[in-house]
């Protein structure tokens, strides 16, 4: 038998990039009259969630790395008594 090594690569617009599309091509046509703030929202919107999980991300790391600073700091007290 012999190892497969499979990559899979994901092509393509997102959902995002699309809908920013659709809000432009309507406004354009003069379908919709939002402000252009609201009309780019999708991209905004998307990117201030990826920021906030990596806030998120940041915080668990950081926790992650308090306690494990604490259980090292404990365990070389307990070595040295």
């Amino acid at each position: 038998m012999s190892k497969s090594n499979s990559l899979i690569t994901i092509k393509g617009t997102g959902f995002c990039s699309l809908l920013t599309i659709a809000f432009i091509i309507l406004k354009l046509c003069k379908v919709i009259e939002w402000s252009w703030v609201w009309i780019l929202s999708p991209l905004w919107i998307s990117a201030g969630l990826l920021i906030l999980f990596l806030i998120v991300v940041g915080i668990i790391y950081f926790i992650y790395l308090c306690v494990q600073e604490k259980k090292l700091k404990n365990k070389k007290e307990g070595e040295s008594e």
